[in-house]
């Protein structure tokens, strides 16, 4: 499978902040209670409107990229249910990034 590269290198980057970004947010208008709660649906949620902001910056597809970051997500979903969700989401950027490089090699375009 071809990768590009510098698609992988911008997605990657842009899902890093866009994630840092919403957690902030959330951590800031939410109480701790809410992740307590309903973080099985704040994280998720957080990350696909992250996958969104990564796959309109590149200009990918959205389905697609919808796709890739389900499946990426699916490592940090692990990683959380073992006790390591931050380095669960670092993996899953890195999965969506080499995904979104996929994509962008294979010039399918929005």
């Amino acid at each position: 499978m071809k990768i590009n590269a510098a698609a992988s290198l911008r997605a990657g980057i842009i899902q890093l902040v866009a994630v840092a970004v919403l957690a902030l947010i959330s951590r800031l208008l939410l109480p701790h209670s809410a992740f307590e709660s309903f973080g099985w649906l704040i994280g998720p949620l957080a990350w696909m409107l992250a996958a969104t902001i990564t796959a309109l910056a590149v200009q990918l597809p959205l389905p697609p990229s919808w796709l890739g970051a389900v499946l990426a997500g699916i490592p940090s979903a692990i990683a959380t249910l073992l006790g390591a969700h931050w380095l669960g989401a670092l993996i899953a950027i890195v999965c969506f990034a080499l995904w979104c490089g996929g994509l962008s090699a294979r010039r399918i375009k929005a």
